[in-house]
This record gives structure tokens, sequence and C-alpha cells, in this order.
């Protein structure tokens, strides 16, 4: 039961910060912009977040670098990809190594393999939530975790209302879906494009941070570890669709929860334990991709 217990209770942990990669990057989708720097924009968070917490015990200020970061990362995105018709598999990479670049650079340049500001105390940012954490087990799993894990789960509904129900997201699925209409109606396509993807560099910077304090507050290059990847997984997989997107972050948060306590038992296997989530991801994308096939095939012959 102890190690099922675990399980669950990471798997909300290794899932918060695909799902707000998810949640923010599917609008960018559903206007027809394939955002690959989600990878990128998230290590900027967990390193600008860390970074300015070596310097500072201000919480507003490192959510506030956090923040800023991305849309900085999310503003060149656009520009280049939107404004400029750029290759936005191209642009994302690059922005992707880039960050990874800058973030060694600086490990490099203070001689330390990792960031770890001395005063943070991550059982402070973690959250008893009254009621729930008295209920046997359900507390266990659902309680204690930091403020964005809950946000997370919150800005599900939102993300939901904003892209089925107001006329930004509307709008935004118009533009995606047919050009050409929102043309003809006046939607100005870029406006639309650029501010999907700033929601995404928004919703990367939360990621970022919840990466770096969730469990010990510290920063090493790199530790996004494909991240990124799997949340346009997800986002394919889902179609852009708020509740199917969710359901396959959790799927992969749950993989990754299941690979690392495993491993744990595996001995000098245990290394095999961490491809789990990858291969999960291939097989789900070749699977997706067979469906669709297979009901092209259909609707053509019918």
């Amino acid at each position: 039961m102890e190690l099922i217990i675990r399980i669950l209770y990471d798997t909300i942990y290794h899932t918060t910060p695909i799902l707000l990669l998810v949640l923010g990057g599917l609008f960018a989708y559903r206007a027809a912009v394939l955002n690959i720097a989600l990878e990128g924009m998230m290590l900027a968070g967990a390193f600008l977040s860390v970074l300015t917490a070596l310097y500072t015990q201000n919480i507003f200020i490192i959510f506030l670098s956090a923040i800023i970061g991305c849309l900085v990362l999310g503003k060149l995105f656009s520009y280049l990809s939107v404004l400029k018709k750029g290759n936005v598999i191209i642009i994302g990479l690059a922005i992707n190594m880039i960050v990874l670049a800058v973030a060694g650079f600086v490990l490099q340049s203070m001689q330390v393999p990792n960031l770890t500001p001395s005063w943070i105390k991550v059982s402070e940012f973690k959250m008893q939530i009254p009621v729930i954490n008295s209920i046997p087990v359900v507390g266990d799993i659902l309680s204690g975790h930091p403020f964005i894990t809950y946000l997370s789960f919150i800005l599900i509904g939102v993300v939901f209302v904003l892209m089925y129900k107001t006329k930004f997201g509307i709008y935004t699925r118009v533009v995606g879906e047919k050009p050409e209409s929102a043309e003809s109606l006046g939607i100005n396509g870029n406006t639309y494009k650029i501010l999907a993807i700033m929601i995404g560099a928004l919703f990367s910077a939360f990621a970022g941070i919840n990466l770096s304090f969730e469990r010990i507050g510290i920063f090493t290059n790199n530790m996004s570890a494909g991240r990124g990847f799997i949340a346009i997984a997800a986002i394919y997989c889902g179609k852009g669709e708020p509740l199917k997107c969710t359901f396959y972050a959790f799927v992969f948060g749950f993989t990754r929860a299941l690979a690392i306590n495993l491993s744990i038992y595996a001995g000098g296997l245990s290394a095999l334990f961490n491809i789990i989530p990858y291969v999960l991801m291939v097989l789900i994308l070749a699977l997706n991709s067979g469906f669709q096939f297979r009901n092209y095939r259909m609707r053509t012959y019918w």
C-alpha cells in the first residue's frame, strides 16, 4: 500500500509541469502553430527562478523573473515564426539549445554543478488541505503539494472555458482551422497566434518554477528532461482538446512516477525504467497516427 500511495503522489508531482505545458501549449496548437520551444521555456523558468532565489528571498521577484524571461522567449519565438514566417521547428529547437547553453555557461562561470539557494525550505511551499488532509490514503495523495500544483488543476477548467466559451478561444480555433474564414471576418490571425504563444510561455514559467521548487529547490542543467516534447505529444494525441490532453498528461506523469519508484527495486536494471515514459510516448503517437490514417481511409472509401 505504501508503494501505491507513493506512486500516486509522485504521479501528481510529475504530471504538474507536463500539465501546465499542455494547457498553455494547446492554444498555439489550435492556432496552427507548433510550439517546439516549450521545453526551452520551461527550462528558462526553472533556471531564472532559482538564479533569482540565490540573490533574493522575495517570492514575488522570483516568480516575476521567471515569467518575464519566458515571455521574452515567447515573444522571440512568435516574432520569428509568426511575423517573419520562419520554420517553427528550427526556431523552437534553436531556443531550446540557447537556453541550455546559457544555463550551462552560467553554471560553469560560477564553478558549480547546480544552483541551490540555501534559504529555501521546500516544506514551506507545500500546502496541507483542510478536511482532505485528514482522510486516510486520499490525504496522503492529494495533500502536501505546492500552490502551483493546485493552480494547475484549477487551470484545466479555466482553459476549457477560455477555449470554448469566450470570443478569444473561438477566434483562436477559427484562425487555426479556417484561416480563410478568419480573414473574411476581419480577424487578425497573427494577433491570435502571438497571444496563443504568449499564453504557452506564461504557463511554461509556472511549469519551470514548479519543477525547481516542488521537491528540493534546485536547478541542474537539462532538468526538464524532455518534458516539453512529452507535452507536445500529449497535445497532439488529445488533438488540442483540454480534457483529452489533460488525460494524456496524467498518463505520462503516471508512467514517469511508476518508472522512478520501480527503479528503486531494480538494482542494476534501474536505468531501463527511465525509458518507459518515452517508449510510451512513441507507442501512443504511433497508435494515434494509425487510427487517424485508418479513419481517413474509411472516409475516403465511403
